[in-house]
């Protein structure tokens, strides 16, 4: 005897299957969206822990301000005081310029030059006086440039032809007016320890073949 099936197999096997893709595709929903949470998850630790550091980091660089802000107003206190210093100490040994200035100008003013006024200005000395030649005038700015410790850096302002006295007794003089800086005390350590080096160093000089 022969069986037929007649009920309908392949709706069944159509539904079965639509059931199964329906759940794999809820499977894989849940399983995506686990995913995206743990993603998620990790990033927004990852971004919280680095929203820490930034925040640390910049605690850390508003200190430093402070910090570099403090040392700065120290170096202006130190530099200040240190002006302070170095005027008092200025003040005092501008007391003996005119000491040194007299004495350098009895030294370099040559014969034929006759000093009539000088004047102080800071650190720059106007001279004015009569001389009886140009060359005198010369020389004496070579020695004042060349031959003077405390006196440097001379400039010759004017020299005009000029006479003094009257009658017999009239002569042709140039009147000049040279402008000269004078030296600190401090001005001088540098060329002392030059001058000390050189001297140091002139035996080893000797000495080689």
């Amino acid at each position: 005897m022969v069986k037929i099936n007649l009920l309908p197999h392949r709706e069944e096997k159509r539904k079965q299957r639509k059931a199964a893709f329906v759940a794999l595709l809820g499977a894989a929903a849940v399983v995506g969206a686990v995913v995206v949470l743990a993603v998620g998850g990790i990033i927004a630790a990852q971004i919280s822990s680095q929203t820490q550091r930034n925040e640390f980091i910049k605690a850390e660089n508003a200190k430093l301000d402070v910090q570099i802000k403090e040392i700065a107003s120290l170096r202006e206190e130190i530099e200040a005081l240190k002006a302070r210093q170095q005027a008092v100490e200025d003040l005092q040994s501008d007391r003996n310029q005119p000491v040194y200035l007299m004495d350098e100008l009895v030294k370099q003013v040559p014969e034929g030059v006759y000093l009539k006024s000088f004047k102080q200005e800071g650190q720059r000395i106007a001279l004015n006086g009569y001389a009886q030649s140009n060359e005198r005038v010369s020389e004496l700015l070579r020695n004042l440039s060349n031959n003077s410790p405390w006196l440097e850096k001379p400039d010759l302002i004017e020299i005009r032809s000029t006479g003094i006295g009257q009658g017999r007794s009239a002569k042709k003089v140039f009147d000049f007016t040279i402008n000269v800086g004078i030296k600190r005390p401090r001005d001088q350590e540098p060329q002392q320890q030059a001058a000390a080096g050189q001297v140091a160093a002139a035996p080893v000089a000797s000495k080689a073949p």
